[in-house]
Formats: structure tokens, C-alpha cells, sequence
């Protein structure tokens, strides 16, 4: 069942949209023709030679082809993935108004029943409009396509010597028919668009989250080295300068820029064990900083003020800082829980569980996992991440009791 189910459950929100609203489209392929074309063709009214008969049926098959076609090409245009089908919607615009003034002729000759006529124009010029909506970008050009096909079908009735009444009715109906049409292909379109917006401005603010945490390590960073290097700087200049004169303090200002060199290594190391080994709180608020910046439900639950030994902080903190990453990276997340708890004996349970995750990995497995595998092993902890019922990702992590109180005896 669930390689039946994958093509649907493994899209994002935004793949899902467009699924569903190219489906709609497709399904109107056959709904032309079932709904206009062949009950009015097949009608006991219908008076028309056979090969006549056929040859409408033909055209209104061609048409609503063409008209899925063009729906098709107008939402790849919607998602940026071709150019606007402005060629396309000329010729489908044309091929319709040549149509139309057929079965006028058609029925001023007398061939087709007088009957005939009005179905077909209807859904041609309706489905015709709805697609042409659906390549205009501006909301105020759309609304002049329906007008402007119902005038159109109006003035080609009235010129082919039907009474003005009729013409009117023409006008009203193909008016009435577009502009349900109209609304419906265009409101398709808007959805598109703002689905596709809201998923790109997701993934921004992920990238954003992201950006935020590497620009505060090099802020960090800059703090401690800015100042250090620039004392080096100037004391190597002055002990270069105090060289040449073969002064003595040289030697002394060289060995100051050796203790300063020193010291701003030593700086440097507490600032990368400080990113390494960050307090598991501040993991889990920052935790739910980005997720919740990234657009997500995030609750996170853990006792307040809990002392845990230096190792294990640094080894769940990592678990935390993986896992944001992977529900960030992965999937199409709505909720996230991250739940830290300690049982009677000690033993501590990091869960991260979200929705939104595929059913298969879209690409190689990374060394992620196998990273976090490795750091809770030096606190005997252990990892079990992987998906659950309903469409969810669950990262268990445990560290026993005895580890806990053995690290803590040692320190």
C-alpha cells in the first residue's frame, strides 16, 4: 500500500496543490466532451448526416485536448518552469472562434439542427475562456476575458442573420458560462501561486535560521580574535622596526606577541568548545527558535535547571542540533515535539518526533546519524530514528542512569 500511496504522500505541500489542481484540468478534458459534445450529438434531435455528426465530435475532442494542453503548459508557466504559452493561447483562441463560426454556417446551411448549435459554442467558448485566464498574470485582464468572448459570440450570431434575441441569449449565456470559468481557472492559478510563494518563503526562512547561527559563531569568533590580531599586528611592526635598529626591547615585544598569540589560540579553542559543547537548554530553546521562525508548530518540553554532566550536554545537544537540521532540510514538517525526560533511575529519553516525513529518503544516506551514533556511544548512550505511523519521523536518544552517575563520579 504504500508504494501505491508514496507518489502522493512523499510530495510537499506545494507539489501536492499542483497535483491536484493539474488533475482538475485533466479530468475537464473528458468532461468537454462528455458534458456539450456527445449528448448534444447523440441527441434524438440531432437531424445531421452521420459523417457531420463525427466530424463535430472530432472537433470537440481536438479542442478539449488543446484546451488541457494549454492548461497544462500555463501551470508549468505558474510554477517557473517555462515561458508563458502566449503562442499556444493565440492558436487555441483562434481554433475556437474558427469552430464557432463553423457550426453558425453549419447551421444557417441547414445541416445541424438549429439545437445543435448553442451546447457546442457554450462549452467551447467557456472551457476556451477559463484556459485563457489561466495565462493572463494581472487580475483585471482576466476580467475582461469573459466579456469579451460573450460580445464576441454575440456579434458572430447576429452576423450570420439571427434575430437579435437569440444573439442576446448567445451573449448572456457564453457571458454567464466564462465568467464561472473565469473564476474558477484563475482562483486555481492564485492558489498555485501563493502555495508555491508560502514553500519558497519557508525554505528562505530555514535558510535564514541557518545563516543566523553561522553569522553568530563568526560575530563570536571576531569578538575574541579582532582585537588579539590587531595587538599582534602592531607589535610585530614595532618589534621589526626596533630590529633594524638593533634595539634590545625586540626581543621583548616579540616574546609579548608569542603570549598574545597564545592566549588568542587558547580563546579560539574555548569558543569552538563553547559552539561543540553548547548548554542542552540553550540547545533547546535555539531549537525552537528556528522551527518556529521556519513556520512550525514546535513544542518543546524539558525540566528547567536540571545539572547534567559537561559529556552528555555536549552529546544530546549535538542530537538536538542534528535533528532541527534534518526536520529543516527534510520533509515538509507542520509539527515538531522535542521532549526530554528522565525516568525513576536516571536515564535520560531525548525525543524528536515530526510530521511531514517521506516515506523514503530522497537521496543517499548521510553521516549525520552515524555522527550522533558515535558521540552518545562515549556516554553509552544509544539513537533510533526512523519513520513511524502517520506520516511521521521519530529520533530516540538514551543515556542509562549508571552512565549518567558514572560521568559525574569521574568529573
Amino acid at each position: 500500500m504504500s508504494k501505491l500511496t508514496g507518489w502522493w504522500k512523499n510530495r510537499n505541500s506545494a507539489g501536492k496543490v499542483e497535483l491536484y489542481i493539474r488533475g482538475s484540468f485533466h479530468f475537464f478534458v473528458p468532461l468537454e466532451v462528455l458534458s456539450f459534445g456527445l449528448p448534444s450529438l447523440a441527441s434524438s434531435q440531432n437531424k445531421a448526416p452521420l459523417a457531420v455528426s463525427l466530424a463535430l465530435f472530432l472537433m470537440m475532442c481536438v479542442h478539449s485536448v488543446l484546451i488541457g494542453f494549454l492548461s497544462s503548459r500555463a501551470l508549468d508557466w505558474l510554477a517557473g518552469r517555462r515561458e508563458r504559452p502566449v503562442r499556444l493561447a493565440a492558436t487555441v483562441a483562434v481554433l475556437t472562434a474558427a469552430c464557432c463560426l463553423a457550426l453558425l454556417v453549419l447551421r444557417r446551411a441547414g445541416s445541424i439542427d438549429e439545437s445543435l448549435a448553442p451546447p457546442l459554442i457554450l462549452g467551447m467558448t467557456s472551457f476556451t475562456t477559463g484556459a485563457l485566464v489561466l495565462c493572463m498574470r494581472q487580475v483585471r485582464h482576466m476580467c475582461w476575458a469573459a466579456p469579451v468572448s460573450a460580445l464576441g459570440a454575440g456579434l458572430a450570431v447576429f452576423a450570420m442573420g439571427v434575430g437579435a434575441a437569440e444573439a442576446l441569449g448567445y451573449t448572456i449565456g457564453v457571458l454567464l458560462s466564462g465568467l464561472f470559468m473565469s473564476v474558477a481557472y484563475g482562483f486555481s492559478g492564485w492558489l498555485l501561486n501563493t502555495v508555491n510563494e508560502l514553500d519558497r518563503a519557508r525554505e528562505l526562512q530555514a535558510q535564514l535560521a541557518v545563516a543566523e547561527e553561522r553569522l553568530r559563531f563568526g560575530r563570536d569568533l571576531h569578538d575574541v580574535m579582532g582585537r588579539n590580531l590587531a595587538v599582534i599586528a602592531l607589535k610585530s611592526e614595532l618589534a621589526v622596526q626596533l630590529a633594524r635598529r638593533e634595539r634590545p626591547e625586540a626581543v621583548d615585544q616579540m616574546i609579548e606577541v608569542q603570549r598574545i598569540a597564545r592566549e588568542s589560540q587558547r580563546e579560539v579553542r574555548d569558543v569552538v568548545r563553547g559552539y561543540r559543547e553548547a548548554d542542552l537548554a540553550v540547545e533547546l530553546e535555539g531549537a525552537r527558535g528556528v522551527l518556529s521562525a521556519a513556520g512550525m508548530d514546535c513544542l518543546v518540553e524539558f525540566e528547567a535547571g536540571r545539572q547534567l554532566p559537561a559529556e552528555v550536554q555536549s552529546a544530546l545537544g549535538w542530537v538536538v542540533r542534528e535533528a532541527t537540521t534534518n526536520v529543516l532540510r527534510h520533509g515538509d514538517a507542520r509539527t515538531c515535539v522535542i521532549r526530554l525526560t528522565a525516568d525513576d533511575e536516571g536515564a535520560l529519553t531525548l525525543l524528536v518526533e515530526n510530521d511531514g516525513a517521506p516515506e523514503a529518503p530522497a537521496g543517499p544516506a548521510g553521516s549525520g546519524l552515524a555522527g550522533l551514533r558515535e558521540r552518545l556511544a562515549v556516554v553509552d548512550g544509544t539513537l533510533r530514528a526512523g519513520p513511524v505511523d502517520g506520516g511521521r519521523f521519530r529520533l530516540l536518544a538514551e543515556v542509562p542512569g549508571r552512565q549518567l552517575r558514572r560521568v559525574e563520579v569521574r568529573a
